[in-house]
């Protein structure tokens, strides 16, 4: 009998090192996906890591600080109220939009506004009145009595289990 060819002896081993090689590759491929898929999260995890750190070391100055924030906002909301004019600045715009919203007058109650510019020319604003088209108005019969102060810390403590929940 004859014996068979070299070609057809190599033939086998050529189809297995093929297989090999192809398995070898297609494992490299899923390890480079992996770690890819891996590198992307582990990436995501540390932008989360960050921003929760931070809005932890808000909330600890937020907490410590309570009562300076409580003062100052006292104290701007006190100088915007004497500074208030109907010419559309940020800060009365602000006022404005406070009373309006939270249905109040003034810091601590309308008669803060008697001691401002604003009211010796015009009276109460807009912002601070009952019913629609009272303005101008210094009848303190027809605005809001509570002040705004009270009701914006009322608001803030309220939602305060919503933020830290977030």
């Amino acid at each position: 009998m004859a014996s068979p060819s070299r070609r057809l002896q190599t033939k086998p081993v050529i189809t297995c090192l093929k297989s090999v090689l192809l398995i070898y590759t297609f494992i490299f491929w899923i390890t480079g996906v992996i770690l890819l898929a891996v590198g992307i999260w582990g990436k995501y995890a540390m932008f989360l890591t960050l921003i929760f750190l931070v809005e932890l070391v808000a909330a600890i100055v937020g907490f410590v600080f309570r009562h300076e924030i409580k003062n100052s906002f006292k104290s701007n909301y006190e100088n915007a109220l004497k500074e208030y004019n109907s010419t559309g600045d940020y800060r009365s715009e602000a006022v404005d939009k406070i009373q309006s919203t939270l249905h109040c007058c003034g810091v601590t109650n309308y008669g803060d506004w008697k001691g401002t510019n604003y009211y010796s020319e015009t009276g109460f604003p807009k912002s601070c009145c009952k019913l629609e088209g009272c303005y101008p108005q210094r009848d303190a019969d027809k605005v809001n009595e509570e002040g705004c102060f009270i009701k914006v810390m009322t608001t803030i403590e309220s939602e305060m289990g919503v933020v830290a929940g977030i």
